[in-house]
């Protein structure tokens, strides 16, 4: 036990104190009085006492009990270890004393509580948290273990583990349990893994040509001697199965394929076999860029082969398929070089595969191409969404005051089962179709549930802003009853002066409630009221909405996906408001573009409808029509190339144009227009893992060291953010975190003149070390033992052993020191009041003495006065010697006198004398 002070320099008070009270003593000679010295040194006493409290003392009371908290590594590499780790702990917590506490945490990516600390006599069974076995963060997990153990008290941390670190600096964490007082001893585990083959390397030329034999090497280790089959697939299509044999240790095989297409592929390697334990270590992927013919992509929903014909002489390779089946990933579209939306409804596609369109678009440099028709552009409804987004041209038209007045009311379904991303998007869609109304169109919106609320009332549109807001603050409710709405709707448009009414009716259930829809849809029609309806989920009566749809001249949509509902709005709301199609033939005016003007040389061909669109402010029009509508539009979108053909590629509304002779080289040069214009490689690529990150080394081929924009694109088309920095001549680095998959890289760079190149690319981050086959690392976890004073224990006892460093509880004795002043200050001003015991005993012993002596007087009155003659004789006698002394002294004077001098110096000392008296 030990005294600490937390304001030491207050002791220094010590000196004033002790001085006042010296001069208090030595004031009066006041150290001579007994009472005044047993005063000074109470006072002394509470002003140490006083002094004492104010420098905060803290009394160091050592804590009992040892306080141990077992970390277990529950990741891949250890799997099969548990039992034999509870039964460790188990027999450890046997050992414990009386007053020690224990708590048992797991950990792995994530960490978990299993135990808490306390002094429980027993360890769990077994694991009751789940963690997220893919990587080992032993940094992560001591940091949590040092949390369990509080602030004032030191303990000890038992980490079961192998030491394979995949994540974290467990070093780093080792060091804070240091500073705090807590030891870090080890159990080694062993991993219980009998048998596993895993692909360790997978290399292919980044570079090929189409036909090129293209040589794959593939690197296996395995701890087993076993048969597996490898398979290769080219973006997502196996191209080669072989059988293999599989020895002990590291293995190399070779493989060829024949490359073909063109463009950035992705190629992927498999490895399966029999009692192999982790399946995650079985697959690795690799990028290369094939040169050869052009890969295009068409995307239509109804079978034609005019643009196939059109293209057959231009050696370019084509691919085509309906809007459904649009690749989901990034690579799936970075295969081609161009792509186009032939006559497509935006309603068939998603709004995740239009980002990843966009995406390929700006950022890979593949081209797009929308061509016209009835289920296109702004009929299409693609309203504010990414593919209007990469296009030269807007949805909407210029001249709304020419289009026919129209009155919209939605009816949306707001029932509890809307709640969520359907409730949402169905809102947002809402809020589009507002914006493509006029000011002088009517809106009214209905949410309904068991019954309608009329969250917009049916009127002109004066305000959209207000109108919007509205819409997006519905919430959702209760159940659904459809009829008592649709009624309602019908009655809000049916006396409206009004050349177009429409419905458009949302929901996603059934209703609870029957009437007769059909009586309402024929009086509606009688008012010019069309409907449509939009089917959301499986559990909508898609049967009852696909009626009331045909039934009132609409159209009836099946979503399966929430995303398309925007889109639909849109779709329905531009139809209704406008046809948006200018179907009167005409001569298209063809402007200044050398590539484009070259094609016209005998004349331009009569065309007869197009769908009414806006040029952006930075698009180029090389083809107007007589209404200076844009008829062909172009612009360069990131590093892509987009075009709008707002004429249709069938011959119904493109007219003489489908029949021209120059329509094939009209087509080839819209495709060509949109193609990558970028160097080859320009850069080697290779990356490297680190800790939580990966590194993609970036060095120029021509030793260039100019800045570049670096832009990293996952998979499933996520941005990743990142950024590119110079580390040494012509060498770049780029910092991606640590995240297993394939990953697609765009490199832009300005050379010497200004000009922008571009390059794409595509790396794959492989499986977590943590399904790598290596041993126990010794020497990390000895490293963790001994900057924390740990050891590796063999023993279970040892767990329990006394810490090196002893923890102690500081409390504060501060108010038991002023508590102590101030009886001491009591006792004080007692003893000043009615004075010191001991000295009024002796007072009263004085004044007993004087009292004895009174009582002995009078008791000698008589014998004094029998014997006052004697002493008046005795007295005269006494009298009469003085009086003879007296003459005889005078005589003396008298015989022998003074002199004046004598008399003077006699009275010289006089004065002086009386000088120093006063």
């Amino acid at each position: 036990m030990g005294i600490e002070f937390k304001y030491p320099l207050a002791l220094f008070l010590l000196l004033p104190a002790f001085f006042f009270v010296y001069l208090y003593l030595k004031n009066g000679n006041k150290y001579k009085n007994r009472e005044a010295r047993i005063i000074s040194a109470i006072r002394i006493s509470v002003f140490i006492l006083l002094i004492f409290a104010l420098a905060i003392p803290q009394l160091n009371l050592p804590i009992k009990g040892e306080k141990v908290v077992f970390l277990v590594d529950r990741s891949a590499s250890v799997n099969g270890t548990e039992a034999e780790t509870l039964g460790w702990i188990e027999e450890s917590v046997k050992h414990k004393g009386i007053k020690d506490e224990f708590a048992i945490a797991s950990f792995a990516e994530n960490i978990v509580i299993d135990q808490n600390l306390g002094n429980q006599s027993e360890s769990l069974p077994e694991f009751n948290g789940a963690v997220n076995e893919t990587e080992t963060n032993i940094e992560s997990g001591l940091q949590f273990a040092s949390t369990l153990i509080p602030r004032d008290s030191s303990g000890r941390v038992v980490v079961f583990t192998d030491g394979n670190e995949t994540a974290g600096n467990g070093a780093e964490a080792a060091k804070l349990l240091k500073n705090r007082g807590i030891e870090l001893d080890y159990v080694q585990v062993n991993s219980k893994v009998e048998k596993d083959m895993a692909l360790a390397d997978l290399k292919v030329s980044p570079s090929l040509y189409e036909g090129e034999a293209a040589s794959v090497s593939l690197s296996v280790n395995s701890n087993m001697n076993q048969s597996a089959q490898v398979r290769l697939y080219l973006n997502n299509k196996e191209i080669l199965q072989e059988k293999v044999e599989v020895k002990e240790g590291k293995n190399e095989f070779s493989f060829s394929y024949e490359a073909q297409g063109s463009g950035l592929q992705v190629l992927k390697a498999e490895i399966e076999a029999e009692g192999d334990t982790f399946i995650e270590n079985n697959a690795l992927q690799a990028t290369t860029n094939v040169k050869g013919k052009p890969k295009l992509l068409i995307v239509q929903s109804h079978e034609s082969d005019q643009l196939q014909k059109a293209l057959q002489s231009s050696g370019i390779e084509l691919d085509t398929i309906v809007p459904e089946k649009l690749p989901t990933n990034l690579s799936g579209y970075l295969q081609y070089q161009s792509i186009i939306f032939n006559n497509v409804q935006a309603t068939g596609i998603t709004q995740k595969q239009m980002e990843l369109i966009e995406q390929a678009v700006r950022e890979f440099g593949v081209g797009f191409i929308m061509g016209g028709g009835e289920e296109s552009f702004g009929l299409g409804g693609y309203f504010k969404t990414p593919i209007e987004k990469l296009l030269p041209v807007d949805m909407e038209i210029k001249g709304k005051e020419e289009m026919p007045s129209l009155g919209l009311m939605i009816v949306m379904d707001r029932s509890g089962s809307m709640d969520g991303q359907k409730l949402e998007l169905a809102k947002e869609a809402a809020a589009r179709s507002v914006e493509l109304l006029r000011e002088e169109d009517t809106l009214g919106f209905i949410a309904f549930d068991d019954q309608p609320w009329e969250i917009v009332e049916t009127g002109p549109l004066k305000d959209k802003e207000a109108a919007v807001e509205k819409i997006l603050s519905v919430t959702p409710g209760g159940g659904t009853e459809i009829f008592t709405s649709l009624e309602k709707a019908y009655a809000e448009l049916e006396d409206l002066k009004l050349q177009r009414k429409h419905i458009i009716l949302l929901t996603d259930g059934q209703s609870s409630g029957n009437g007769d829809y059909e009586l309402i849809i024929e009086n509606g029609k009688e008012n010019n009221i069309t409907l449509s309806t939009v089917a959301i989920g499986q559990d909508a009566d898609r049967a009852l909405l696909e009626d009331l749809a045909e039934q009132g001249s609409g159209r009836y949509y099946d979503v399966t996906d929430a995303s398309v509902i925007p889109s639909i709005l849109s779709r329905e709301t531009v139809m209704a408001t406008r046809t948006y199609i200018e179907d009167q033939p005409f001569f298209p005016l063809v402007q200044n573009y050398p590539e484009w003007t070259s094609l016209f040389t005998e004349g331009v061909p009569k065309m007869n409808a197009y769908i009414a669109v806006t040029a952006k402010p930075r698009a180029q029009v090389p083809i107007l029509s007589e209404k200076e509508d844009p008829v062909l539009a172009q612009w360069q979108y990131g590093i892509g190339r987009t075009i709008a053909f707002t004429s249709d590629f069938t011959g119904g509304w493109s007219g003489d144009w489908a029949r021209w002779g120059r329509w094939p080289d009209f087509i080839n040069q819209l495709v060509t227009s949109t193609l990558p214009q970028y160097d080859s490689e320009p850069f080697r690529v290779s990356v490297s893992k680190g800790v939580e990150q990966a590194t993609v080394h970036l060095e120029s081929i021509a030793n260039q060291s100019l800045p570049i924009e670096a832009t990293v694109l996952s998979e499933d088309g996520s941005e990743v953010k990142t950024n590119a920095k110079l580390v040494a001549p012509g060498k770049y680095e780029v910092i991606v975190p640590e995240k297993e998959g394939m990953y697609f890289l765009s490199i832009k760079q300005a050379n010497e003149h200004g000009e922008m190149i571009s390059y794409q690319t595509g790396f794959a981050i492989p499986y977590s070390d943590e399904y790598l086959l290596e041993g126990t690392n010794l020497d990390l976890l000895k490293e963790l033992a001994t900057i924390t004073n740990g050891k590796k224990l063999d023993n279970e006892a040892d767990a329990f052993r006394p810490l090196q460093q002893r923890a102690y509880n500081q409390q504060e004795i501060s108010i038991m020191l002023v508590s102590l002043a101030f009886i001491l200050y009591f006792i004080e001003i007692a003893i000043r009041r009615f004075g010191f015991p001991a000295s009024r005993k002796s007072k009263q012993v004085s004044k007993g003495e004087k009292l004895n002596q009174t009582a002995n007087t009078q008791k000698g009155y008589s014998t004094i006065s029998s014997n006052q003659n004697k002493l008046d004789a005795e007295e005269q006698k006494d009298n009469q010697v003085i009086k003879e002394k007296t003459v005889n002294k005078k005589k003396k004077i008298k015989e022998n006198p003074i002199t004046e001098e004598e008399r003077a110096d006699r009275m010289k000392r006089l004065l002086e004398a009386k000088k120093r008296r006063s």
